[in-house]
């Protein structure tokens, strides 16, 4: 996975999953991988970085060595993405407090407003490659 970054989302958050879907359609070159909190992977990250594996709501982005959760990640993901995604990155200058506040809301409501699945995305063949196994 040298040279990728790797994003854990809310596998049956229906907007995560279209943010993952909008994440692959605008990565034409395959930069990133993908791996469900609530997979093997995902809860052994969350361990491995001391987050709580029941309750955690925040994606997570593994870039580079770093890890970055909430806007903070959104906006890195979105200045690596094509089209005009990259220009959402000047959002970084707000503070994080003030960011993550907003992404806070959003992530509290992200059920009730786009709904849930009854269980964690499976790729299509064509998309296995992005996501990463146990």
């Amino acid at each position: 996975m040298a040279n990728q970054d790797v994003l854990l989302f809310d596998g049956v958050c229906n907007l995560c999953n279209s943010s993952v879907n909008l994440i692959i359609d605008h990565d034409p070159k395959g930069h990133f991988k993908f791996a469900a909190l609530q997979s093997d992977f995902g809860q052994e990250k969350l361990k491995e970085l001391g987050y709580d594996q029941e309750s955690f709501d925040s994606l997570v982005l593994l870039s580079e060595g770093k890890v970055y959760k909430k806007s903070s990640a959104a906006l890195r993901i979105a200045k690596k993405m094509s089209g005009l995604y990259p220009l959402l990155y000047i959002f970084i200058i707000v503070p994080p407090f003030i960011r993550h506040a907003v992404y806070d809301i959003i992530a509290k409501n992200r059920y009730r407003w786009w709904g849930k699945r009854d269980s964690c995305r499976m790729p299509t063949p064509e998309l296995r490659a992005r996501f990463v196994e146990a």
